[in-house]
């Protein structure tokens, strides 16, 4: 039996979908802790992509029961189109997922207004799919949840208290807030749809781990997007660290046995914000076109640049992380030179971490090593003896900088294009 977590260790789009989908060969169960709709993954299983945006990647492997957990926020109109894409060619039936119905629920009002926030100078980059009004209304008590959306006379009077604390902002900005009654119409036969789906998530998960079942939990986006430990205001509106799967999956932090990290061969970020080792013109857009870095949900092009140590060293230590998983080593091949960003360097001082204030990160001056590269079709690699040496030195280094083991490493899209060096739940 063990519980594993895996977690992004930089900016999110890591490629924690795939490293799911091949964890989840040994899962009996897989659960998602956190975040919504604007957390895509794209998954390629014998060259056929699937996107999924709220349901773990995990469903792909049929054996596996999928739980989305009390810390996700969900759009149900989305999580219908999901299941009425997977259920033939999954089994994705209610006796195989349970949606949490402590869950809260994002309301069309809540798209409205967070594309109202992104307005004018203080845009913080997000995907405008209304997951931080969601996660406000959660944190000022005024959250509309899943178990509301199956009583209609309590969605009604939720809804109502919801649009109420928005009213002030909506109207101060020119904006007409949807009604109670247009909001129900649509969200109620919703809720019909959902609800054999809908139970105590919570309870789902904690019986799988006294059952001592193999339970893999995913989050959302990563490490440095946390609320609390990323590069905030420029962050997401839940915890993407591992501390937050307890929470968020309903179980007690006890129940963790292991924490896996994913991390890029190089760094990606998108929206606003801080990002140290970005690189800009040509040589940002080689490295973008080269690994194909759109945002799966939106298609929005993401920041690209060298490997950041410092960063990763942060995410194995707020983490906790066992092992990483590295991904994404083709798309190094064939260049002119890689480097290396191994600390940073502000006002003089030179620093092994992130600090805590984005205007300070946004200031600091990368510390670059340049290493050896590589050439060839990585694809073709079994086992890491396979690999270049210019690659497996590449490796060497970020175990040795961030003192953890890289577990996996990933040489192409494909499932198959996947290197692992041992089982997490073993």
């Amino acid at each position: 039996m063990a519980v594993v977590v895996v977690v992004g260790a930089q900016w999110g789009d890591e490629g924690k979908g795939k490293i799911v989908d091949i964890y989840t060969q040994h899962a009996d169960m897989v659960v998602r802790y956190a975040g919504g709709a604007n957390a895509g993954h794209t998954l390629v299983v014998d060259g056929k992509k699937t996107v999924l945006r709220l349901i773990p990647s995990g469903v792909l492997h049929k054996s596996s029961l999928i739980v989305l957990g009390q810390g996700t926020v969900i759009d149900p109109e989305v999580l219908l189109g999901e299941i009425d894409l997977l259920r033939d060619a999954y089994d994705l039936t209610p006796q195989r997922l349970t949606i949490s119905d402590r869950a809260h629920i994002v309301l069309p009002h809540h798209m409205q207004l967070d594309a109202l926030g992104e307005r004018g100078s203080n845009a913080i980059g997000t995907t405008k799919r209304g997951i931080g009004p969601t996660y406000q209304d959660k944190a000022a008590r005024r959250g509309v949840r899943m178990c509301d959306l199956l009583n209609e006379t309590r969605f009604r009077e939720k809804v109502a208290i919801n649009l109420a604390g928005w009213e002030p902002l909506a109207r101060a900005n020119g904006e007409t807030l949807p009604t109670v009654d247009e909001i129900a119409a649509k969200y109620l036969p919703f809720g019909e749809r959902l609800r054999p789906f809908v139970g105590n998530a919570g309870r789902v998960v904690d019986e799988a781990v006294r059952q001592k079942k193999h339970v893999l939990m995913e989050g959302a986006q990563g490490t440095m997007l946390d609320v609390d430990h990323g590069t905030y205001p420029f962050v997401t509106s839940s915890h993407a660290v591992a501390g937050g799967a307890a929470i968020g999956a309903g179980v007690g932090p006890t129940a963790i046995d292991r924490v896996v990290g994913i991390t890029k061969a190089y760094t990606t970020r998108v929206g606003e914000g801080p990002f140290p080792t970005e690189l800009h013109g040509e040589a940002g857009e080689a490295l973008r076109k080269a690994g194909n870095e759109f945002g799966a949900v939106t298609g929005r092009p993401r920041r690209c640049g060298w490997l950041d140590l410092p960063a990763l060293r942060y995410a194995v230590r707020v983490n906790g992380l066992d092992t990483l998983a590295m991904t994404k080593l083709d798309v190094l091949c064939g260049l002119d030179s890689i480097k290396l960003c191994v600390a940073y360097e502000l006002d003089g001082v030179r620093l092994d971490e992130p600090p805590p204030d984005a205007e300070d990160l946004a200031r600091i001056v990368p510390i670059y090593e340049t290493l050896p590269c590589w050439e060839g079709d990585l694809s073709l690699a079994k086992t890491v003896e396979d690999l270049p040496e210019g690659v497996r030195s590449y490796i060497d280094r970020v175990e040795r900088e961030t003192r953890c083991a890289i577990k996996l490493v990933s040489v192409g899209a494909d499932r198959e294009h996947t290197i692992t060096l041992g089982n997490p739940f073993a």
